[in-house]
């Protein structure tokens, strides 16, 4: 059994972990000369140096892919389906594995962390059922002695560039699906946390995967457009920031390739004057502050419509200094400190910048950061923001929750669908005439119906609207089916050849 309980540090004797890439069924060091730092955040320490893939590198990866494609689009669907059981089998054996390694390098609390894991395992689940994803349609006697039948076959070797914010569940959206329709995959994982894609391969290859079914590449910008601008890379999945979003999408397909980029967020989370200020409250904190607010999906708006604004902010700060903000593998922590020293000190920022263009500091999160050396910042919370403020027109991607009142309903809609964002959006009310006429008013790819984070099941798709999506196809569920098959339609007849002729006239059915 594969055994990677441990994170890849060993800060006790300084030591710092190399990290290298994953090609052809084996770690292989990089060549480059070029690494990048691997910190633990909770610790404010570098803990690994990451190998930074070479184009030639990137080159090796697609090779190996390219030489296990014919056989592994030749195996059965009911063989792929079977190793996908084994691989869901494996994958939760070792979810505490892989939530340490998360943890380790992200800083995400291990709660948090393991439920990463098992909602990325849901997707594997989903992928178990490829025999029946993959079903095509049948017409019997289209015409006379003609049948039309269709079918859906892999794309090919097709490559996935991965967030930092979650570094096992976003790949598995990708690898999953993509694997299963019986493609190669070819992983570019965040420098800043890649020690989840290393285990990643190991359990898939003690699953039985092909060796050079699944490849891992890490890097920077070079591996990035050396997989946008590869020949031999069919299409390319992305999760990240909107202008990375739009230079993968236009990249990529320039190149001629199929890309679904997602990109950033700006979520708001819309309560009604009806609605339960204690459940709204609850939900605010957990959808603003969990995972330090470093999820596409997090609430960064509330929107307060009318006079439920004051008893609500009211509520929230009341809930604030219970957050436990601490080293992720300490029990009881809540939240972690953010990725980086950098991140910490940017998202600090719009603390300073909102106070300075009007917005009332109701928690200040430099002031409630625990000591030490780590990358923490403490729960904030900012009232009275306007669209005009920098607070609400960025995504802040970090423990930042700005209130904004509105006088109706009419108001707070219109801030959602005038943002050039729309990822999701959350509305809190006891109407349900309200609520199904917001999901029929509002602008964004999720809906959540007193539900803060919308994020779909596994057998529905992942994406927004507007700024948070480039490409025609969402993540995972079904439409991933599509993205990572293509369609044929195949017209069949087996005739009598003494009915043979010559027609020049066009093909009739009837």
């Amino acid at each position: 059994m594969t055994e990677l309980a441990e994170a890849p540090t060993t800060e006790r004797d300084g030591t710092i972990t190399r990290i290298p890439h994953w090609i052809d069924g084996a770690r292989v060091d990089g060549t480059s000369g070029r690494s990048g730092p691997v910190y633990n955040p909770a610790r404010g320490v570098q803990t690994g140096a990451v190998d930074l893939a070479s184009v030639e590198e990137v080159d090796a990866a697609v090779q190996s892919a390219e030489r296990a494609l014919p056989g592994w689009r030749s195996t059965s669907i009911a063989k792929r389906a079977e190793l996908f059981f084994a691989i869901r089998e494996l994958f939760h054996a070792h979810r505490e594995d892989l939530a340490k390694l998360l943890t380790a390098e992200h800083g995400k609390v291990l709660t948090d962390a393991m439920g990463e894991v098992a909602r990325g395992l849901e997707v594997i689940e989903y992928a178990c059922g490829i025999p029946t994803l993959l079903k095509g349609e049948f017409t019997e006697q289209a015409s006379t002695g003609v049948d039309v039948y269709s079918i859906r076959q892999p794309v090919g070797v097709v490559a996935g560039i991965t967030p930092f914010n979650f570094p096992a569940m976003v790949p598995m959206w990708m690898w999953a699906p993509a694997v299963a329709c019986g493609n190669c995959f070819i992983l570019k994982p965040s420098e800043k946390d890649p020690s989840a894609s290393l285990l990643t391969a190991e359990l898939l290859k003690e699953a039985g995967l092909p060796d050079g079914v699944f490849n891992v590449v890490h890097g920077d910008k070079v591996a990035v457009d050396a997989i946008l601008e590869h020949p031999g890379i069919g299409a390319v999945s992305f999760v990240g920031s909107t202008p990375i979003a739009r230079y993968i999408y236009e990249t990529g397909t320039r190149h001629g390739k199929r890309v679904q980029a997602l990109g950033g967020a700006k979520n708001h989370m819309i309560v009604l004057p009806d609605a339960d200020v204690e459940m709204a409250a609850d939900a605010a904190v957990s959808a603003g502050y969990g995972s330090a607010g470093e999820r596409c999906m997090a609430v960064s708006v509330l929107v307060a419509v009318g006079d439920v604004a004051d008893p609500l902010v009211e509520a929230i700060k009341e809930r604030l200094p219970k957050v436990k903000v601490g080293d992720g593998m300490e029990p009881g922590s809540e939240m972690g400190p953010l990725v980086t020293r950098e991140h910490r000190d940017k998202v600090a920022s719009y603390i300073e910048s909102g106070s300075g263009q009007g917005a009332t500091v109701v928690a200040d999160g430099r002031e409630s950061a625990p000591d030490g050396d780590g990358f923490f910042l403490g729960v904030s919370l900012l009232d009275d923001v306007t669209t005009e403020m920098d607070a609400y027109k960025d995504e802040i991607f970090g423990p930042v929750l700005s209130v904004v009142r509105a006088k109706s309903y009419d108001e707070a809609v219109s801030l959602v669908n005038d943002n050039p964002y729309g990822n999701g959006v959350a509305l809190f009310t006891r109407d349900g005439g309200a609520a199904r006429q917001f999901q029929f008013d509002v602008n964004a790819g999720m809906v959540g119906i007193n539900v803060p984070i919308p994020v779909p099941v596994a057998y529905y798709s992942f994406g927004g609207w507007k700024a948070s999506l480039f490409g025609d196809s969402h993540a995972y569920g079904p439409e991933s089916i599509h993205f990572y098959t293509r369609g044929k339609v195949v017209t069949s007849r087996w005739p009598d050849p003494a009915t043979s002729k010559v027609d020049l006239g066009f093909p009739q059915t009837r």
